[in-house]
């Protein structure tokens, strides 16, 4: 497993949210929906994004892909800086900024919502409702806004996601949800090796022939009883060689990287399982649920059963989004 997949393989899409917004110039839509990331990719048409938190809008053309990072709020509108007629909040809901519900106003097809059936600008959105706890590493290596142009790479991606979207079939949300996961990895991987890239520490320490190798083995074999001294036998180095080299290139030691990959692992599967306690310590490397529960609250502030049983944000206590936006 390689850091991307890593990362990613907490936060599948589970349900996301997606559905082409069709809209004649002019339009502008507040998002307060507070979802973790969100993609956004032009089909037709140019929008302008006014990113979370400020900051100069980007102007997205056919085939961009743009990258939200939330939860804070943000803008998305035609290149005039219309302003915003309809706020779209959690879930999807779709209100006049009155709070005047416009969901059934707007519904155009299946998944398919704006303003004109044949609008001049057509972009598909992509959001991922909820934020698994190995994502916060990723998260957290994000600017609220990222663009990457149209390339070879992510245009096959979109024409099948733009064909689906519209369907109706058994297994539908299966589908979209694994055409969103690759689009959004494909987005990933060529933002973050873009020249001048500035990729986060753990990404460029993968391609280390030492510290990556060590990287593969936290993540892959995280239950094993790991010490500095075994996982330098097993990457070829000295016990120091590697305490210095991972610390330099990730930004911690190899057993902090370890205790915090083990208790992200944890966290999703409190959260996304019905494991009980012993099992999920078990399953992360811990040898009794004490010594699990002790370096959980530690980390986390709370035990593991208050975390599992603490306020989230779930798709199923969502309102229905086939009743909001399509």
């Amino acid at each position: 497993m390689d850091a991307l997949a890593g990362l990613l393989d907490g936060p599948r899409a589970r349900g996301a949210f997606l559905l082409r917004m069709v809209m004649e110039p002019p339009w502008a839509v507040r998002i307060e929906d507070r979802a973790p990331i969100c993609l956004m990719s032009v089909r037709r048409g140019t929008v302008r994004i006014a990113p979370p938190g400020g900051g100069e809008p980007v102007r997205l053309g056919p085939g961009g892909i743009a990258v939200v990072r939330g939860p804070d709020p943000y803008t998305v509108g035609d290149t005039d800086g219309t302003a915003p007629h309809a706020l779209i909040g959690p879930g999807g809901h779709c209100t006049t900024l009155h709070g005047r519900p416009l969901s059934e106003d707007m519904v155009l097809s299946v998944r398919t919502w704006g303003n004109a059936a044949d609008g001049g600008t057509a972009v598909l959105v992509g959001t991922y409702l909820l934020a698994g706890e190995i994502s916060r590493r990723l998260l957290d290596a994000l600017p609220p806004l990222l663009t990457v142009p149209a390339d070879a790479r992510t245009g096959p991606l979109l024409d099948l996601l733009d064909a689906e979207i519209a369907q109706d079939e058994p297994g539908q949300r299966v589908v979209l949800d694994r055409l969103l996961d690759l689009l959004l990895i494909a987005v990933l991987r060529a933002w973050f090796a873009r020249p001048g890239g500035d990729a986060p520490a753990w990404y460029r320490a993968m391609g280390d022939p030492v510290v990556g190798v060590a990287l593969r083995l936290l993540q892959d074999e995280s239950a094993r009883p790991w010490t500095v001294a075994s996982l330098a036998a097993r990457t070829g180095v000295s016990r120091a060689g590697l305490a210095r080299r991972f610390t330099e290139l990730v930004g911690e030691p190899p057993m902090a990287y370890l205790t915090a990959w083990r208790l992200a692992v944890a966290a999703d599967l409190l959260r996304e399982s019905d494991a009980t306690v012993e099992a999920v310590a078990r399953k992360v490397g811990y040898s009794t649920p004490f010594a699990f529960s002790s370096a959980f609250k530690r980390a986390r502030g709370v035990s593991p059963q208050e975390f599992r049983g603490g306020p989230r944000v779930d798709a199923q206590e969502l309102p229905d989004r086939q009743q909001s936006l399509p």
